[in-house]
Parts: structure tokens; C-alpha cells; sequence
């Protein structure tokens, strides 16, 4: 047995190479997207829902880039807002200017 310091080399594989192995054998290795890739979308609006639980009552967040910023409390309020948000995505002004650019 050897107590001595070792050189921190790798383990000769059993063909005699001494290249380290990366993965396991039969195991496929996974690529990963390039943290650097940029497809140039942007998110300009965004829709927050919280429709908790029974006798609790549904509110929405609806704001954009544009500036715009509403708040609907109440399951009817909170409904008609999220059919506002969803028109909003015609007329917003950031929406369409990304457009323009984007032709």
C-alpha cells in the first residue's frame, strides 16, 4: 500500500489510453443551447392571474411595456380583463412599433 503524495493524473483505462472518460458508456450525452443565443423576441405584456380557492375572490394584473398597468379584483372584473389584455395586443403601441421594425 502506498501512503505517500500521487500525482493527480488519470487512471490508465483498461485499452491502456489514458484519456478521461466524459460519460458513461451507452449513455447519450445532452446538448445544451448556447446561453448566448438570441432569437430578438422580447416580452412586452404580461398577464398575472390568481384564482385561488373557493370563497376566495379571482383578481388580474394586466401591464405592457407601453405603460399600461390594470388591476381587476372579482371573478367578473378579473374576466373582462383578461379579454382586455387580449384586444390590448392589436392596438399597443410597443407591439406594433416591434412590428414595423421586425418588416
Amino acid at each position: 500500500m502506498t501512503t505517500g503524495l500521487r500525482s493527480a493524473e488519470p487512471t490508465p483505462t483498461p485499452d491502456g489510453s489514458g484519456a478521461p472518460k466524459v460519460v458513461a458508456e451507452g449513455v447519450p450525452s445532452a446538448l445544451r443551447l448556447d446561453p448566448c443565443w438570441d432569437d430578438g423576441r422580447r416580452p412586452v405584456a404580461w398577464l398575472h392571474i390568481t384564482a385561488p380557492g373557493r370563497d376566495v375572490t379571482p383578481s388580474a394584473r394586466s401591464w405592457c411595456a407601453c405603460g399600461r398597468d390594470l388591476f381587476a379584483a372579482g371573478q367578473r372584473r378579473a374576466l373582462a380583463l383578461i379579454a382586455d389584455h387580449a384586444a390590448h395586443r392589436d392596438v399597443c403601441p410597443s407591439r406594433n412599433q416591434e412590428r414595423r421594425d421586425a418588416a
